[in-house]
């Protein structure tokens, strides 16, 4: 099970990886956001923001109905991140090595020189 100090001690051990302060955690490279923690809007109540929740970027809306399909215990999305290639992603529902993979794919789509995959 992971939480919120993995994603930071994850995210934190990638090359040129900035934190941004917030309430939760929110990480970026080149200026650009890969991972950070879900800011849970619900109708007439202020915004909650959600550590257990991780917004991760992946790509395109292949990789995001992917996941979404394949795993929806741990993956989903709400109507506004419709259109994005952003998934959500609930960390108790997944172990510190998976939560590795997911952050470091994350970061090397958003990072300007990143390596390759693989």
């Amino acid at each position: 099970m992971a939480d919120a100090d993995d994603v930071r001690r994850l995210a934190l051990a990638l090359p040129d990886v900035i934190e941004i302060d917030s309430q939760g955690f929110d990480f970026r490279v080149g200026g650009r956001g890969f991972v950070w923690s879900y800011p849970e809007r619900r109708p007439g109540t202020p915004r909650r923001i959600r550590t257990d929740i991780a917004v991760l970027y992946v790509g395109d809306e292949a990789e995001k109905q992917a996941l979404l399909l394949g795993e929806p215990e741990v993956f989903f999305t709400t109507p506004a991140y419709h259109g994005l290639p952003l998934v959500m992603l609930r960390l108790a529902q997944v172990d510190v090595d998976r939560l590795e993979e997911l952050v470091t794919d994350a970061w090397r789509m958003r990072a300007p020189d990143a390596p390759p995959p693989g």
